[in-house]
């Protein structure tokens, strides 16, 4: 019987297992075996197993939440791109969306993805496209009102290309944060990935203007050898100015929970 996440940060607790070698076996690609040997030593791969969340993305939004305190009971919240649904599963005990403590104000989270979700007792999850013209207004229907909290740890698909796909992450999160500033409660709160590398300035420079408050951050339990980052812009004042044109390349083709 798998268990039951708590939402709560346990890290340090436990030993990290004897490091394992894994052999090339044939017909197997060198970067197939040294992805595999990665995520088997890999210390978050290891804990979401041990505490039953769906990937070690978990453990990003946990640091952030922990830090900066935006998934507070009785929120109102939107996952965009939530699969596989860890994100989903932090959440939940944290906004107390099941009600199990009534003294506190009960919250709800909407997470949406291309893709069908496996159910998540506390979360309303729904296939659709972020994207679609009628997508901010089907998720205010569903949340009954403007949401609290838009997150979104979104990867554009890969190309092999680095200077491309750092484009494409960047035209991710513009949409992204578009669909945040149609949906978003004055004082709420965006949280989305980002790639270093210099193109997103211009958003952040944005960011800056349209919230009160703005961090970038690269949580522990984010590889040591990615680019990503996550920014955190806290204090939505409405919108001052909106993101530019997307570069080439469709938003669409993203990726939901990046493992990164």
């Amino acid at each position: 019987m798998s268990k039951t996440p708590t939402g709560k940060n346990t890290s340090g607790r436990g030993q990290r297992d004897l490091r394992v070698k894994v052999k090339t076996a044939k017909g197997r690609k060198l970067s197939s075996t040294l992805w595999l040997e990665r995520q088997l030593n890999d210390p978050y791969v290891q804990r979401a197993k041990r505490e039953g969340y769906r990937g070690r993305a978990a453990f990003k939004i946990m640091e952030l939440d922990d830090r900066y305190g935006f998934l507070k009971p009785g929120a109102r919240v939107v996952d965009l791109g939530c699969a596989p649904g860890g994100w989903c599963q932090v959440a939940v005990p944290r906004i107390n969306a099941l009600g199990e403590n009534a003294k506190k104000p009960q919250g709800r989270i909407i997470g949406v993805d291309l893709q069908e979700v496996e159910p998540l007792a506390g979360a309303e999850l729904h296939q659709l496209d972020f994207l679609s013209e009628d997508a901010d207004a089907l998720v205010k229907e569903w949340l009954g009102g403007r949401a609290d909290v838009v997150m979104s740890d979104m990867a554009a698909a890969s190309s092999g290309h680095k200077a491309t796909d750092h484009l494409r992450i960047v035209a991710l999160i513009e949409a992204a944060l578009s669909f945040a500033y149609d949906v978003l409660e004055e004082g709420g709160t965006f949280v989305a990935k980002v790639l270093a590398g210099g193109a997103e300035n211009e958003m952040q420079a944005e960011l800056k203007r349209n919230f009160t408050k703005v961090a970038n951050v690269k949580p522990a339990s984010s590889r040591s050898d990615s680019s990503e980052k996550f920014v955190v812009a806290m204090g939505f004042r409405g919108v001052r100015s909106r993101a530019g044109s997307a570069p080439d390349g469709d938003p669409r083709d993203y990726l939901g929970d990046d493992e990164e």
